[in-house]
């Protein structure tokens, strides 16, 4: 059982990129499954989770909203964000994490240039 994350690079100011977590040993849907991010020498900060059985369930922290997009897409298992008009304040180590235990993944690394 485990969460992978990808999708992570360096980025302008105002560039877009799309992470995605894979998950293996089990079903995501409907399980609830966010996204969170720590910034170097800070400590960790929610941005997103979805949940439901087709991931009609979405909730974003208030400096992302309107610019970040959570998405799950069942065949493939796999739950992605879309993170556009990016700032350097998104930068960040972003991972996917199962609320109910814990569970999450090892992160992606976002950096955003000013």
């Amino acid at each position: 059982v485990q969460l992978v994350e990808s999708g992570g690079g360096l980025v302008q100011s105002g560039g877009s990129l799309r992470i995605s977590c894979a998950a293996s040993g089990f079903v995501l849907s409907p399980a609830s499954i966010q996204w969170v991010r720590q910034p170097p020498g800070m400590g960790p900060e929610w941005v997103s989770t979805i949940s439901g059985v087709s991931g009609e369930y979405t909730y974003y922290t208030a400096s992302v909203e309107g610019r970040f997009t959570v998405s799950r897409d069942s065949a493939r298992n796999t739950v992605s964000l879309q993170m556009n008009n990016l700032k350097p304040e998104d930068t960040a180590l972003y991972y996917c994490q199962r609320p109910s235990d814990g569970l999450r993944g090892q992160g992606t690394q976002v950096t955003v240039s000013s």
